[in-house]
This record gives C-alpha cells, sequence and structure tokens, in this order.
C-alpha cells in the first residue's frame, strides 16, 4: 500500500464508521498514548523488564499499526501529503547524514 492510498483509506474509514475526524488534540494526545503502548511492549520485550501476566497477549505490530493510523489521521487533518513529506525526509537525511553513520564506531558493535 502506497502512503497516499493509506491516507485516502483512512479518511474514508473515519468519515463512514468514525463519523467524523477528532479533533487534532485529541488526535494528538491518542498519539501520545498509542506510543506509549509500543513503547511499554518494547521496554518488556527488548529491554530488562519482564511482561505482566495481562500483557502478555499484546501485540507489538497491532500496536505500531495504531501509531501509524493516528499519525496518518493527523496528517489529513493538517493536510500533510506523507508521500511527498517522506521523500524530502530521505532526500534530507541522505544529503545531511552521507557520511556520519558510516563513520561511527558506536554503529559497529551492535547488531540487531
Amino acid at each position: 500500500m502506497q502512503l497516499k492510498e493509506l491516507q485516502q483509506q483512512v479518511d474514508a474509514w473515519i468519515k463512514t464508521h468514525g463519523v467524523r475526524y477528532f479533533d487534532p488534540l485529541t488526535n494528538l494526545g491518542i498519539l501520545m498514548e498509542e506510543v506509549g503502548e509500543v513503547s511499554r511492549i518494547m521496554v518488556r520485550t527488548y529491554g530488562e523488564q519482564s511482561l505482566k501476566k495481562k500483557e502478555e497477549s499484546k501485540n507489538l505490530a497491532d500496536e505500531m499499526a495504531d501509531v501509524l493510523w493516528v499519525l496518518t489521521a493527523l496528517a489529513n487533518q493538517c493536510e500533510v501529503d506523507l508521500e511527498a513529506a517522506m521523500k524530502k525526509n530521505f532526500e534530507k537525511k541522505t544529503e545531511r547524514d552521507a557520511e556520519r553513520h558510516l563513520s561511527n564506531p558506536k554503529l559497529n558493535d551492535k547488531q540487531f
């Protein structure tokens, strides 16, 4: 799925099933909640804390999709074309960081 298609599908779903968009500040709060849920799973899966019994059924992929959903809704509300924004962001990072990460010795000692 292309980002443009994602934005169109989120918009259509909200208008048919969600009645209307929440206001942008409400969606910002929801985004922060969803990012927190991703953080909690990551900390307990890859960090030193263990999962609580009720958290064992949490799904990282689903929580990441929730983050993307709300971010997409915010992009729609703020008239941001995510495809164009990502293309520009790649260009910025490529120009700015062309050699930076390659010459960083800290990145050579740990692989994921």
